[in-house]
């Protein structure tokens, strides 16, 4: 079973028909909404501040969503996959978002609707990342205009993926 703390009198709030692998942590202020997969190794530290995330979203292996106290927080909109070692500090990430592996998004950044973040990209602190596009690099800049039907087929693909495999999981529970 994941590890759930209370810390600071908060207690995290998880939804219907979600999945939590055994070893992701989740902790304080966050709240998690229906048909969300938090996997191995992923902590949720909602200790200094909040964290809330949508329905529909999956959290892969080895990512960390953190906020600074009293200044930034995590919001994650519907529809959302942050990939495997992901940083998510203080960030806002709206719905169909996909941030790759190993990308990093910093303190107040806002990834706008139908965007997607590259592996190994460093958004930093502040930047708005458009809705339909695509950003890459360290710095993140933008790379590409997409149109918003292809981005939200290929995210809604993934996040379905991860609803099939979170299923998987929970039958063999059973």
């Amino acid at each position: 079973m994941a590890l759930i703390k209370t810390v600071r009198g908060f207690t995290p709030a998880i939804g219907k028909n979600c999945y939590l692998a055994e070893n992701a942590t989740i902790v304080g202020d966050v709240v998690i909404g229906d048909d969300c997969s938090i996997w191995f190794n992923a902590v949720l530290r909602g200790d200094v501040n909040s964290i809330r995330i949508g329905n529909k979203v999956n959290i892969q292996d080895g990512a960390v969503l953190h906020t600074l106290y009293q200044k930034s927080v995590v919001e994650i909109g519907n529809n959302v996959s942050i990939g495997h070692n992901v940083t998510i500090h203080g960030a806002a990430i709206k719905d169909n978002v996909l941030i790759g592996i190993g990308a990093t998004v910093l303190d107040h950044a806002v990834i706008h609707e139908n965007s997607i973040i590259a592996a190994n990209a460093l958004v930093l602190s502040g930047t708005i990342v458009e809705p339909n596009s695509i950003y890459a690099g360290v710095p993140a800049k933008k790379v590409k205009d997409i149109e918003p039907n292809q981005t939200h087929e290929m995210i809604d693909k993934i996040a379905n993926n991860y609803l099939m495999y979170a299923g998987w999981y929970k039958e063999d529970e059973s």
